[in-house]
């Protein structure tokens, strides 16, 4: 009772009031609390307009990457019933904005902000069987209506980071209770284990199944192999490198980096995605490379005329497009972390990046591995990609491990599955 006086009368004041103050600086925030004026209306309407009846199985992710992790759990348990409902919902725009067409959700929603009667409404019209929770992200006044309506909890591809509160005593004991409100913990390692573990809680299974990305992942890049982006003939005698999600702080360091490269080796072609491919960027882009290096933009393929540097001006390509590659660069390791350094690996290609990658337990593992191959500046980025571009043994050893990384780690819907079958 304690932790839902604190929570509420400290807590949420605090955190409408840094939302809303957030709302006028940032676009992204300010998407999202324009979205929730009228949240619970519009998803009573939607909920009106399923059947009554069948299961219901809510799934809710912080963002999409998170939901990446829930589409091979929920893909695998329409297939097994066709009749359960989907309702889906996220808490940044992100997530919501981008999974507008996903076809096996029958709703899709934002999650309301977290006061005890938004909570209460939006689960009592919602009336869930079961509830899956992906990875971390956990709101009390949801979770404590769930608990008081004896609604299973699941917490999938479960992570803490335990070191943001590791010697705050109050909010360990407030995380604790959080914890101890649900029915199932899956972690993704046996490290997350540990950490709750460390926590001693006494009602949820707590159990290590592995990351459902892995499977998504496996997935997407088999129905991507038959995806014809580039012709054939452009490619035939060349080494490819395909550059995903790449910031502005990654495009400064691997520019360089990759005129060095383009004097030593005819042969190189360079896809670029830039993880955000607005005319800004590309334009900027263009700018560094005109008179250095030709280039030509992805929707004017058909003018192709031997460019070394594509830049991709789509979305929603960039897996199908690491099919063409024979090393990847991911993105995102010189700004704020790496981005998803599976989808090159499930391709069977050398992976490189920049500093920045502990915030994802893949990219650590990759380079345990020896799969990924981490470079803190242009110099060193250019000798990594030169060793896989002279080095055509090295590279498939290193490719080869990459495939069984990937392939070692899918199983984890199935594990998911099993312990939804026992809650719902």
């Amino acid at each position: 009772m304690i932790w839902k006086i604190f929570y509420n009368i400290i807590v949420i004041p605090c955190l409408w009031i840094g939302f809303h103050i957030f709302g006028l600086i940032n676009r992204k925030a300010a998407r999202a609390l324009r979205a929730r004026r009228d949240l619970l209306e519009q998803f009573q309407i939607k909920m009106n307009g399923l059947k009554t009846g069948p299961k219901r199985i809510w799934f809710h992710s912080s963002s999409m990457g998170e939901f990446e992790q829930a589409k091979p759990i929920i893909s695998e348990l329409k297939k097994r019933q066709p009749e359960v409902q989907i309702i889906v919902s996220f808490f940044s725009p992100s997530g919501y904005e981008h999974s507008l067409s996903y076809k096996l959700a029958d709703v899709i929603t934002y999650i309301p902000f977290d006061s005890r009667s938004n909570a209460r409404k939006f689960i009592e019209v919602m009336k869930p069987s079961t509830v899956v929770l992906m990875r971390y992200d956990i709101w009390p006044n949801h979770l404590w209506v769930l608990n008081s309506l004896g609604i299973p909890v699941i917490i999938a591809n479960a992570t803490l980071r335990e070191k943001l509160y590791r010697n705050i005593p109050v909010i360990r004991q407030f995380i604790r209770s959080l914890y101890n409100s649900l029915d199932c913990i899956l972690t993704v390692s046996e490290n997350d284990k540990m950490v709750f573990d460390r926590f001693h809680l006494t009602r949820p299974t707590l159990e290590v199944i592995g990351d459902t990305r892995y499977d998504q992942v496996w997935k997407r890049s088999a129905e991507s192999k038959i995806r014809k982006l580039v012709g054939p003939k452009i490619l035939v005698g060349k080494k490819v490198v395909v550059v995903g999600s790449s910031w502005k702080e990654d495009e400064i360091e691997l520019i360089p980096a990759l005129f060095g490269l383009f004097s030593e080796f005819s042969d190189l072609i360079v896809i670029i995605v830039p993880h955000e491919p607005t005319e800004e960027n590309l334009e900027c882009l263009e700018k560094e490379l005109n008179g250095k290096i030709s280039n030509i933009r992805f929707s004017l393929m058909h003018e192709y005329n031997s460019e070394k540097v594509i830049l991709v001006d789509s979305v929603g390509i960039l897996i199908a497009l690491y099919q063409y590659g024979h090393i990847a660069y991911v993105g995102g390791s010189f700004n704020n972390g790496i981005h998803n350094v599976l989808e090159p690996a499930s391709y069977g290609i050398p992976i490189i990046f920049g500093p920045k990658y502990f915030n994802s337990q893949e990219a650590i593992s990759i380079v345990k591995a020896k799969v990924g191959f981490s470079g803190s500046n242009s110099d060193e980025l250019y000798h990594q990609i030169k060793q896989f571009l002279l080095d055509d043994v090295l590279r498939k050893e290193c490719g080869d491990r990459a495939i069984e990384f990937v392939r070692k780690n899918i199983g984890a819907t199935e594990r998911v599955l099993s312990y939804l079958e026992k809650v719902s």
